[in-house]
């Protein structure tokens, strides 16, 4: 699938390269990446061929090179119900500050971003709205949604906020959030031998095995068990649901990946698990330790969820349904900024009133 062929982008907070592989899949060219992790750099290097650049916060506008889509899973970990929820207090959420700087300065057509759902609820929505109103003052026209990668072919319950936005003068003023598909993918299915996984087993004797445990498939996680006092990090589950969500940080026997009762044996998921459970090829690369491969799909995105919303948007193309004009291509900083912050609805869209006669995905001068 080639859809994107005459469309570059850029990949901050790249982590090990989620939003990248999603658009590469459409033919899209990645023109910069940024991430700080040395770590996720050298796994982004062992399956891209290049090491993106490091702190954003020390790279300036004029070294990021023109591009029609932005991408950013930024830091989740100042909105996290896992961490302290300190929202723009901490400096992690300040990064938001630094997408708007380029932003600001290169006018992509398209914001693709990710983050936790607790950003749509975050300090009584105040901080999400802000966010709205950042975006809205810099020309752009937003919708979000929150979906659940289980729901779109991969065996994990992960809900994430996903937020894209488009430059006022394309006059997108309705976009769909792609619906669940009818494709359910059990965890059963992407587990590796039992003689690949004898590292990652847990052997306690404080493991309680309930007396009725499920076989029967089911799109969500499915308790089965407890480690110690079952608490976080100590629940056991059935391979016949989906795994819980993979997590960056957290303890117990099960940490980061969940704990699962797999053919008598309860263990945690091995790396290469944690891969597919993302949605990653099967061949992509992890040059990196054990704990580390936990941390970066742990961060990382969903890809099938990725490619979802992005058939979504050439859905949105191909219906010839929004253009813009072909009289002015030039970006108007003043239009529709004087809008009222949005309100806490499940999916929002910032009305314009510009039309015309270009498809979005036509090169424009930027």
């Amino acid at each position: 699938m080639r859809k994107f062929n005459n469309l570059t982008f850029i990949d901050l907070f790249a982590g090990i390269g989620g939003f990248r592989k999603a658009l590469e899949h459409y033919g899209a060219k990645c023109v910069f990446s940024s991430e700080i992790d040395e770590n996720s750099c050298r796994t982004y290097k062992a399956n891209y061929g290049e090491t993106p650049f490091g702190d954003i916060t020390k790279i300036s506008n004029e070294q990021i090179p023109s591009h029609d889509i932005l991408c950013a899973g930024f830091p989740c970990q100042a909105f996290s119900i896992s961490g302290k929820q300190l929202g723009f207090e901490d400096t992690r959420g300040t990064l938001l500050f630094e997408i708007a700087r380029i932003v600001d300065h290169h006018k992509p057509k398209i914001l693709f971003l990710e983050n936790v759902k607790n950003l749509v609820r975050h300090n009584n929505n105040i901080t999400f709205n802000h966010m709205h109103n950042i975006l809205a003052s810099l020309g752009y026209t937003i919708f979000y949604k929150i979906l659940n990668a289980g729901d779109f072919g991969v065996p994990q319950n992960r809900e994430r906020v996903y937020i894209v936005c488009f430059r006022n003068d394309l006059a997108i003023n309705s976009f769909q959030f792609p619906e669940p598909v009818n494709k359910h993918i059990y965890l059963i299915d992407i587990l590796l031998p039992d003689n690949e996984t004898n590292q990652y087993v847990i052997e306690r004797n404080d493991i309680v095995i309930w007396d009725k445990v499920i076989t029967e498939c089911q799109p969500k996680p499915i308790r089965v068990g407890t480690i110690n006092k079952g608490g976080q990090g100590e629940r056991i589950y059935s391979p016949y649901g989906h795994a819980i969500t993979l997590s960056a940080h957290g303890g117990g026997a099960g940490a980061k990946t969940g704990a699962y009762l797999i053919n008598g044996r309860v263990r945690k998921l091995a790396p290469r698990e944690c891969c597919l459970v993302q949605g990653f090829p099967n061949d992509f690369k992890i040059p990196v330790s054990d704990s580390q491969a936990y941390k970066q799909f742990g961060n990382s995105v969903a890809i099938p969820v990725l490619r979802a919303i992005l058939d979504s948007i050439v859905n949105l193309n191909e219906m010839r349904m929004y253009t813009i004009s072909t009289k002015d291509k030039g970006f108007n900083e003043n239009a529709n900024n004087d809008r009222e912050p949005p309100k806490h609805v499940e999916m929002l869209k910032w009305k314009n009133n510009t039309s015309g006669q270009i498809s979005i995905f036509d090169k424009l001068s930027l």
